[in-house]
């Protein structure tokens, strides 16, 4: 390529809204489950949203009771749903807030730190189970 040649690159914006639709969150909650490997799903207060595993958008018109939860919550939520595509999977969903912080999205992974038995895992290093369990204490506290 000559150095004297100009490469235009057409870049665009992801923005998100109360009103985005489940193609314009899509690159979004993409990003975040490549970057985890681990399902998600992301919905925004006014419109449903997608649900993706192991590289796929399996629905593009998705909603569950954790996300509707934190959209009227505004707030972080951990539990596992007793009903939804992920009833009796431990989840955790966070609310995307505006500027103003007010819940405009949410998003959602399986929560692996509920899913695994410490004590089962490291049994025989209690104080490994214990540093772990102060760790996850912490980070669910309400302040």
């Amino acid at each position: 390529m000559n150095i004297n040649t100009r490469i235009m690159i057409n870049f665009t914006s992801i923005q998100i809204s109360a009103d985005s639709q489940s193609e314009e969150i899509a690159p979004f909650a993409l990003a975040v489950h490549e970057l985890l490997g681990l399902p998600v799903t992301m919905r925004t207060l006014n419109k449903k949203g997608v649900r993706i595993e192991k590289g796929k958008i399996l629905d593009t018109d998705y909603s569950g009771p954790v996300l509707e939860q934190v959209l009227k919550e505004n707030k972080l939520v951990r539990k596992i749903p007793t009903s939804g595509k992920y009833t009796g999977i431990p989840v955790v969903v966070v609310p995307i807030r505006n500027k103003d912080g007010y819940g405009i999205a949410a998003l959602g992974v399986v929560d692996m730190v509920g899913t695994v038995d410490l004590g089962h895992i490291f049994g025989d290093y209690p104080e490994v189970v214990k540093q772990v369990q102060e760790c996850v204490r912490s980070r669910v506290a309400v302040p």
